[in-house]
This record gives structure tokens, sequence and C-alpha cells, in this order.
């Protein structure tokens, strides 16, 4: 159910996305669009634009542009497929609409954030004004479509020269102008690493600015490590514990999987610190298995092309960091751990709550320690990622510059909401992946930040166990907008990182099916 649903009262608002010209009134009928703020709760808003064909002809299609200021964001729309870029936001009609008629209307919504929301501006209906009236009269036509190559701190833009008389361009970040210049080229400068801006470019004259034309690109200068990790990859969990699955030692893990997880490293009494060892129960239950052995077998996959982290907490874990101290003291146990044991980086899978401010300081501090090659990966649970402001998802975006994978445990969940907030999908679906995935993506992580958590088979979770061909047909869906369930992304994510699943033992109990079906698929990928 939308947000909208749930209010205890609707004001409407009606503010006109762009004035109108004051020719409009004596101009040929046109078709417009206009913007409704429909509520505003204060920690967001609900909005509203509808399309009206004032044309004598049927509309074939419409799409509807606009910027929003700095520090506010759209997360998800109905009726409208919705792409972005920066703070600018285009609306298409979606696949299944029908040519609007003369005279008629449609509409689309959307939710933002936060609230107390200003408005809209710069708002383009099929490349015109949608107040109507076409472009400003003597105003130079659109430039072309930029490109921009980057740095580690710049941004160089090219475009080609506009129609008419042009006396210049901007360059805009939002409503932002970054620069102004004569030609068709321009650079942003004084950019952080690693960092992704949208610039859009108007030409201008003493008339007015024509239609913008918009660029995305990252800065160079990304270190979430990962070190020889394929693009896209495939996770494992081992058991360092004895339950119902097989018991393996590290050296039966298959060639499939590339990054291997052991779960896990345990708390203490003292705040932040961790330690490990091999399981008694699991040395027993394997014919055998000392630290030495273990310590030899992580080797053994690293010459097999493999990496190995050590996760930290799990369902029953109790590592705590919630302070400087503890952030010092988890950073300096596990980097001992690591190098005793020849651990690549470290996953936090910490079901019982975390600090993002102090986890954020621990794993700063790791990263200092280790090097630019360590992984750091965290297996939130789904509840965990549902909006920006949940602990994990803030931990998230405070360390995207060092971060190399978030895998998500889409499973033990039951049905939530998608980046769509349209309706709440079910567990065990590609829509479940793919919509909770969505909210990920278009929130603040790169693609390449983001995998889909999923079960090994059956007995491995008590929910959300899928067949793998549905982690397949999820990955094309978020990778290629192909293979979709009634969810479609609003846009593709072709570096989607890859899968996990929990785990590498419950893969084993089920004649590895996970691994065989999905590693292959993930190697297929563009």
């Amino acid at each position: 159910m939308r947000l909208r649903a749930i209010l205890l009262s609707l004001t409407t608002a009606a503010l006109c996305l762009q004035a109108l010209p004051a020719q409009a009134a004596t101009a040929t009928a046109t078709a417009t669009a206009t913007f409704t703020k429909v509520s505003d709760w204060g920690s967001g808003f609900e909005g509203r634009v509808t399309v009206t064909n004032g044309t004598t002809t049927p509309m074939s299609g419409w799409n509807v542009q606009f910027d929003v200021p700095q520090g506010f964001s759209i997360p998800s729309a109905w009726d409208a497929v919705m792409t972005r870029g920066g703070q600018h936001y285009t609306f298409t009609n979606p696949s299944w609409a029908s040519p609007l008629a003369p005279g008629a209307s449609v509409s689309f919504g959307f939710n933002g954030a936060p609230g107390n929301f200003p408005g809209v501006t710069g708002c383009t209906l099929n490349g015109a004004a949608c107040g109507g009236g076409g472009s400003t009269p003597g105003a130079p036509g659109a430039p072309g479509t930029p490109s921009a190559t980057a740095t580690a701190n710049s941004i160089a833009l090219g475009w080609g020269a506009a129609s008419g008389t042009v006396t210049g361009y901007r360059v805009y970040e939002g409503t932002t102008v970054k620069a102004t210049v004569t030609g068709t080229s321009a650079t942003i400068g004084g950019l952080g690493t690693c960092e992704t801006h949208t610039y859009t470019v108007k030409a201008y004259n003493a008339q007015g600015e024509s239609p913008g034309r918009d660029a995305t690109a990252t800065t160079t200068g990304c270190t979430g490590g990962g070190g020889t990790l394929p693009k896209h990859f495939l996770t494992g969990y081992w058991h360092n514990f004895v339950n119902p699955a097989v018991e393996l030692k590290l050296s039966a893990v298959p060639d499939e999987y590339d990054l291997i997880a052991v779960a896990f490293g345990e708390a203490t009494a003292t705040a932040g610190e961790v330690v490990f060892s091999v399981d008694p129960g699991l040395a027993s239950a394997v014919g055998g298995y000392t630290d030495a052995q273990f310590k030899a077998d992580v080797q053994a996959l690293h010459q097999r092309g493999k990496k190995v982290i050590l996760s930290v907490g799990g369902e029953a874990g109790r590592v705590q960091v919630a302070d400087a101290a503890a952030a010092t003291r988890f950073a300096d146990t596990v980097y001992a751990i690591m190098r005793s044991y020849g651990f690549d980086g470290v996953d936090i899978d910490l079901e019982n709550g975390l600090n993002a401010t102090y986890m954020a300081q621990a794993l700063r501090s790791l990263r200092a320690k280790a090097g630019a090659d360590l992984i750091i990966t965290m297996a939130p649970q789904t509840i965990d990622m549902q909006t920006t402001g949940m602990e994990y998802f803030k931990l998230a975006l405070s360390i995207k510059d060092i971060l190399t994978v978030v895998h998500t445990q889409f499973y033990n969940s039951g049905s939530m909401l998608g980046c769509d907030q349209a309706q709440a999908y079910g567990q065990g679906s590609v829509n479940f992946m793919t919509a909770l995935a969505c909210i990920q993506l278009e929130n603040g992580l790169r693609p390449d930040q983001v995998s889909l958590g999923l079960p090994a088979g059956p007995g491995a979770a008590g929910g959300g166990i899928v067949s793998p061909s549905l982690v397949n047909q999820a990955l094309d869906c978020l990778a290629k907008r192909t293979s979709c369930g009634t969810f479609v992304p609003p846009r593709a994510y072709p570096g989607i990182r890859g899968a996990m699943t929990w785990s590498i033992n419950w893969d084993a109990s089920n004649n590895w099916n996970f691994s065989r079906t999905v590693k292959p698929h993930l190697q297929g990928m563009p």
C-alpha cells in the first residue's frame, strides 16, 4: 500500500511546474504538465504530476523532466518509469500506457523525502516547457548529448554545439551553476575521489536558455577493496560449527566460490574484542582439524585465486562496538586475526544491532592497518536496508568509499516493501529480490556494491528459499531489465555485483545445486 494510504489527512496544494509564458494566452493549444503536492508529513511528501493533452492529435508518449532542490530525493514512483541523474528526474509513460487522446489527462505519483518540499524546477514535457507554449522564443536549441571523462578530482565534459544564436553554455549540478563557457567543453574540478556527479548543460542567449542535456560520471580512486575479485562473483559462508548441514574442511570448498566468508568471529566479555579459532566440535566432525591445518587451507584457497574473509557476528553474535575504545579494540583484534590466519578482510553480520558511527570508525581504522586491498562486506537482514535511516544502511553509505559489497539476506523476512513503495512483495520471488535490491541501488550504493543473498536450499533458512534459477532471473532483471516479474526496476544496473548464499555447507547438502547454477550465470553476465 502506498504511503498516501495511511496518511491522516491529504492537503492538496496545486503548484504549477513552470509559469505560463505571457504569449501563451493567444497561442494554440498545447500539452501541459502540472505538479501537485498531495501531502507533506514532515519527514516526507507525496507528489503527483498530471499530463494533459491540449492538442488536437493523440500523444503517443510523454516524457516529463524536472529538478528537485539539493537535499531532497524521490526514491519511488508509480504509473511512470522513473530514472534519476543527481537532482534531475525523468518520468516516461509505462509500456502498457495507451496513447493520450486529445483533451485527456493522465497522472503519475511519487514519494519523496524529506518533508517541507518547496516544489520542482526546470520542468519540461516532451522537451517543451511544462506550462505550455513550447521553448522560449529566440532561445537556442538544445546542445548535443555531453560526454564525460573523469580523473580522481575532476570531470571533463564535451558536447555538440546548439542550434540558433548562442551566447554561451551553462553547466548545472542540480540548480547550481558550476561553469559558464563560450565553447563546447568544460572541466569541473575540486572534486573528491570516487564521487558520482550529474551535470546538465544548457545553451543560453539574451532571450533565455535551451532545454538541458545530462551527463553522469564518477571520479576515479574508488578503493572498495576486493583485490582480484571478479566483476560478478559468488560468495558463500563456511560453517565453523556443527549443525544439520554437511560439515566441511575449507579444502573442500569448490571452485565455483570466489569469496569464502568464515562464520564466525566471536565476541568476548570485553566490548569490541573479537576472537577466532577452529571450533572443536567441527574439528571432531571432520576427523580432526587443527588451526595449523586451517591456515594451510586458507593459503591453498589463495593459490586457487580465492579470497577468504572472517565474518563477525551471526544470528547469535554479540559483538558490540558502541564507543571509540571498542572501535579501536575491534580494529586491533580483527587485524591480529587476519595476520594470524591469512584472512583478506572482514564481513559485518551483526544481526542484533550495531552503531553506525563507531563501526565506521572501527572499519576505517582496520583499513588503515590492512591497506587498500582490504575486503569489507556486510550481510544485513532485509529490514536493516529498508531506509537510509537504518543503522546498517547508514554504515554502508558512510564507508562507501572503502566498502566492497553488501549482500543483504533476502530471506527469513516475510513480505516487505520495495523501492516503488507500491506493495509488499513476498519473499521467495523475483519481485522480492529485485524490488528490495532496488532500494539500495537507488539510494546511494553503486551497483558493484550490491549483491543478492539467498539460502542455498532446503534447510538453510526458515523462509525465502528459492530455486537458484530464480536468482539468475533476478540478476538479469537488475542487470538488463529482462526476465523480471511484475516489478521492473527504473533502470538497468549492469554492474550488479553478484550473489551470496547461506551457506557453502547447505549447498553441499543440496548437491551443490546453488553454486553450480548461479556461478556459470555470473560468468556469462556483461
